[in-house]
Parts: C-alpha cells; sequence; structure tokens
C-alpha cells in the first residue's frame, strides 16, 4: 500500500506551507486525484485519518478528494473519449494511436487554514 507514503508525503508539504504562513491549525486539505492515478481514494482517506492524528498542525484535518476523470485522445479521428469505459482504443475509428489527456493527476489544490 503506498498510500500511506503518499500520505506522508502530502503531510511534509502542507505542513512545509503551513508553517511557511504562520497557521498554528490547517482544517483541510483539497487533493485532485485522476481515476488512473494508481492511488485508491478508500486507502488514502484511511491512512490520512491515522498519519493526522500524528501531528500537531493537521490533526484535525480533513482530506477532501476531487475526482479528476480520465480521458483520452485519438490521433487519428481527433476525438476525445473516456479512457476508463474505452481502454487505449478509440470508441470512434478502433484506432489505438491514443493518449491520456487528463486522469494521471495527482495535486493538492487547496489548504485552508487558521
Amino acid at each position: 500500500m503506498h498510500e500511506l507514503g503518499v500520505v506522508f508525503h502530502i503531510i511534509d508539504d502542507v505542513t512545509d506551507v503551513g508553517l511557511e504562513n504562520d497557521l498554528t491549525s490547517i482544517t483541510s486539505v483539497t487533493l485532485q486525484l485522476g481515476t488512473v492515478s494508481s492511488v485508491i481514494p478508500e486507502y488514502l482517506t484511511d491512512c490520512w485519518k491515522w498519519a493526522v492524528k500524528k501531528t500537531e498542525l493537521l490533526k484535525d484535518a480533513e482530506l477532501i478528494i476531487e475526482p479528476i476523470e480520465a480521458i483520452s485522445h485519438c490521433e487519428d479521428c481527433l476525438t476525445d473519449f473516456d479512457t476508463i469505459e474505452n481502454g487505449k482504443t478509440c470508441p470512434k475509428c478502433g484506432s489505438v494511436h491514443t493518449y491520456l489527456l487528463q486522469g494521471n493527476e495527482f495535486l493538492i489544490k487547496e489548504i485552508a487554514g487558521s
């Protein structure tokens, strides 16, 4: 489960931002998480709940996850399509000359605190 390592990395980054901005507590962290990012949201949330209790700055912080749908693009017919539903094959022309436009992201979008 690499989600625990990911959580520790997020906590380190968020703590640095909080300290740089003289925050005394962080109430929530919003992540944008691609649906094909290889991170399982439920595992991430479980790890988060356990790990933040071991910090002072984030001990009550909520983790908010905003999913980013996986969309691919076909180079042959220029169609954008749902990657999870269709894989790497374009549903319009059947081409496999496709690439992922979005859905692999893992971004800290917002940190709320006081």
